[in-house]
């Protein structure tokens, strides 16, 4: 995985992953990465052991994965979430 990655990229990519509903899709959009390059990406990141963690949550949890989802339109925002200045996919809409 050669992309070029800022420091803020790569924590935004890390945010995004650990989110349970942030699709794989979306940081593919955002960022090109796949997600084997995520999962290469997460394991070079962090620690074995929080990466372990991470791995546990994310497999077969079908909110990863857009065809595996079973909701269609929109989606659920917390009224208490922060607003995310940095993502180049919420300007879009």
């Amino acid at each position: 995985m050669q992309k070029n990655l800022t420091i803020r990229d790569v924590d935004r990519i890390i945010e995004m992953a650990w989110e349970d509903r942030t699709p794989f899709d979306a940081i593919l959009m955002q960022f090109g990465l796949k997600e084997q390059e995520v999962i290469t990406l997460m394991r070079n990141e962090m620690k074995p052991s929080s990466f372990r963690m991470w791995r546990k949550r994310v497999q077969g949890r079908k909110t990863k994965h857009l065809k595996k989802r079973t909701f269609e339109d929109g989606r659920f925002k917390c009224s208490r979430q922060k607003q995310i200045t940095h993502n180049k996919i919420s300007k879009r809409y």
